[in-house]
């Protein structure tokens, strides 16, 4: 049942995204390799990768964004959690006979050519998990 491959890559919440992308650049001794709008959830995302994973900075591109909603309530920070599977259908019906609550049914587009799902945080001690799978042209 656990089809969780590894740590993909962990979100983090920045109000300042230019700030932000000059302290991960100093900290990893790189550039992000990667800046995408993810209109959908009201967002632009910067990618940092560090060995097999990936910082994903979160920055809200409008007030009522999830990310802006989230920085209101607990400021900056880990967002979430993300973890690669191979199939994200399986995946999630697994997770929901396993008893936990998924935020969305249906995956949807995410960045770095991603299917997404979350995990809602009240499963799972307060953190939000994602679940993300290598968008392949056939598995839409």
């Amino acid at each position: 049942m656990n089809h969780l491959q590894k740590i993909e890559h962990i979100g983090i919440a920045v109000k300042d995204l230019d700030q932000a992308i000059t302290t991960y650049t100093a900290l990893m001794g790189s550039l992000p390799y990667k800046k995408e709008e993810v209109e959908s959830e009201g967002v632009t995302t910067v990618f940092f990768k560090i060995g097999e994973s990936k910082i994903e900075l979160l920055h809200a591109t409008h007030d009522d964004s999830p990310i802006a909603k989230y920085i209101d309530k607990r400021g900056e920070g880990i967002h979430h959690i993300a973890f690669a599977v191979e199939d994200i259908y399986i995946a999630m019906d697994d997770m929901k006979k396993a008893g936990f609550k998924l935020i969305n049914e249906i995956p949807k587009r995410g960045a770095d050519n991603k299917l997404i799902c979350f995990v809602h945080p009240k499963e799972t001690n307060g953190t939000l998990i994602e679940l993300c799978q290598e968008i392949i042209p056939d598995k839409l």
